[in-house]
Parts: structure tokens; C-alpha cells; sequence
């Protein structure tokens, strides 16, 4: 009988909470479906192509890279790439000119430096050189290093490409949330 009483008083309060709900007032107007042309050629939805193909995404890429990631509408990672290779090319530059100066100046026995001093008087003095061939080879490496960057970055961005195109139909989504416990990774995959 005590079963039979609880069961019934559930009944009797879940009606109630429904009764005193209402319907949304706002309707949402369904829009018919398009017919597809009678020359057009339906292609089903599960065979979806990527504008480029993965190994011609790669190539692009490879090639400059970005340009596959924006055709494949990923402008961001096309932006990020684009930049990466900006700042390469500029450290590039930048290296070598340092080397063109390390190696003028490693032929210098001892350098000669004019100064005023403390009292108002110029001054020289002779100090001993200050690029060596160490030196000299130490900012050849750094040359060598920004080189081995960019084609890294070519190569990860043929890379990116290649995944992205061959990911195309894949509908994913990756969500980062921030809890107070920290950073949150989450992927969510529709079969």
C-alpha cells in the first residue's frame, strides 16, 4: 500500500509540474527544401570532396606555405603559417648580415677606439679584436639554424595540408575550456 501511495503522489506531482508549463510562443518557420535542377547532378552527402586534393594541398604548402590551408578555408592556420615564414626569412637576413660584419672585422689584429674620458681630454686605447673565427662560426651556425627552420616550416605546413584535405568530411569539433582546475581539451566526433 506504501508503494502504491508514493507511486500515485509522483504521478500526481509530475503532472502538476507539466500542467503549469507553457509552450513556446515563438514559431519557427521550417523553409522548404530546394529541388535540385533537373540537369544538376545530386552528389550524396557523405561523399563531400575538399576543394583540393590532400597531395596536391600538400604541394602548395609545401611550396608557400598557407596556401593550401587557405584554400582549404582554414585562414588562420594560413595566417599563422604565413607569418612563421616571415620571421624566418627576417632572421635569415639578419644572421647573415651579422656574419658579413663578423668577417670584415675578423681580420682586424686590434681595434683602436676613441673616447672622451672623464676629465673632458680624448682618449685612445687599443683593445684586442672582437670577432674571431669561433665567432665567425658561431654566426654561421645561427644562419644554418634559421635555414633548417624555414624548411621545417615548409614541410609542416605541406604537412597541415595533407591531414586537412584528407580530414575534410570529418565533422569535428575541439572545444578548450578554462576551469578553475585548469585548461580543458574536449573533441566531439559525429559517425
Amino acid at each position: 500500500m506504501r508503494v502504491f501511495t508514493r507511486t500515485f503522489t509522483l504521478l500526481l506531482l509530475v503532472t502538476s509540474v507539466a500542467s503549469a508549463q507553457r509552450p513556446d510562443s515563438t514559431r519557427v518557420r521550417r523553409r522548404p527544401i530546394p529541388k535540385p535542377k533537373a540537369d544538376s547532378v545530386v552528389v550524396p552527402a557523405d561523399t563531400v570532396k575538399p576543394p583540393i586534393s590532400p597531395p596536391r594541398a600538400f604541394l602548395y604548402s609545401a611550396i608557400l606555405p598557407g596556401s593550401g590551408q587557405a584554400i582549404l578555408g582554414r585562414q588562420k592556420a594560413a595566417a599563422i603559417m604565413l607569418l612563421i615564414e616571415g620571421m624566418a626569412i627576417a632572421m635569415i637576413r639578419q644572421s647573415a648580415a651579422s656574419v658579413g660584419e663578423a668577417r670584415r672585422m675578423s681580420g682586424d689584429s686590434v681595434v683602436v677606439v676613441s673616447y672622451v674620458n672623464s676629465s673632458g681630454d680624448s682618449a685612445t686605447a687599443t683593445v684586442p679584436r672582437r670577432f674571431d673565427a669561433a665567432y665567425v662560426h658561431t654566426r654561421q651556425s645561427q644562419v644554418e639554424d634559421w635555414a633548417a627552420f624555414l624548411i621545417a616550416n615548409h614541410l609542416f605546413s605541406g604537412a597541415d595540408a595533407f591531414v586537412a584535405a584528407n580530414l575534410w568530411e570529418l565533422p569535428a569539433q575541439l572545444q578548450v575550456r578554462v576551469t578553475p582546475q585548469g585548461a580543458s581539451v574536449g573533441a566531439k566526433l559525429t559517425w
